[in-house]
């Protein structure tokens, strides 16, 4: 074999090798591109030489195919949304024990004893959507004033009940006032494995 064919061989095989490697992703063309160039040096050299001495073997010399790039497994999901949510609850049964109230069979109770149980829940809750929301009400009327509905209305923000006919605007009796947030401030939970616990069980240590 001449040296310029063991040599040749030694560079196709390093530039086959850096198509193989991750971080080569990005050059697969110029590495590519060279070792095509290299292998066209080997095989003019191999030919010309073969001329002048004696018979030499045929090497079959092939285009090295560029190594497709490596799949990214993709990013675990995590759970920031649903933990947002178990956090707005956390608050709810922090300030107004919500969720015991909730979970409470409340049959067994008279109706006193549960209107004073949502006495103090309504208020607990309502300082919780009061620091953590601004709520404004849609319509500034009063229940069971006549209304006007503009064209254009938002449908989220008017439900239409009843005889429904012609093109907007429209008028009728306003049954309840509606509610909307225009601005939100609750904690934010930047990653999660888990969904955090809505209130931590307390143990008494004596």
């Amino acid at each position: 074999m001449k040296p310029y064919i063991a040599l040749g061989a030694i560079l196709l095989v390093i530039l086959n090798g850096l198509l193989l490697l991750p971080v080569t992703g990005g050059h697969t063309v110029p590495i590519a591109g060279l070792a095509l160039a290299v292998a066209v040096f080997v095989l003019v050299f191999a030919v010309i030489g073969g001329k002048g001495g004696a018979p030499t073997q045929t090497v079959q010399v092939t285009t090295p195919v560029p190594a497709p790039a490596p799949v990214q497994p993709p990013a675990p999901t995590t759970k920031q949304a649903e933990a947002e949510i178990v956090a707005f609850f956390a608050l709810l049964q922090e300030k107004g024990r919500l969720v015991d109230f909730l979970m409470e069979d409340v049959t067994a109770y008279e109706d006193a004893e549960v209107g004073v149980a949502a006495r103090v829940i309504h208020q607990g809750c309502r300082q919780v959507l009061q620091e953590y929301f601004k709520i404004s009400a849609i319509s500034e009327a009063q229940e069971g004033a006549q209304v006007t509905v503009p064209a254009g209305y938002s449908p989220d923000q008017y439900r239409l009940v009843g005889k429904l006919t012609g093109e907007p605007p429209f008028t009728g009796t306003l049954l309840h006032k509606g509610w909307k947030t225009e601005s939100v401030k609750l904690p934010r939970i930047v990653a999660t494995e888990r969904l955090p616990a809505i209130a931590p069980a307390e143990v008494e240590l004596k």
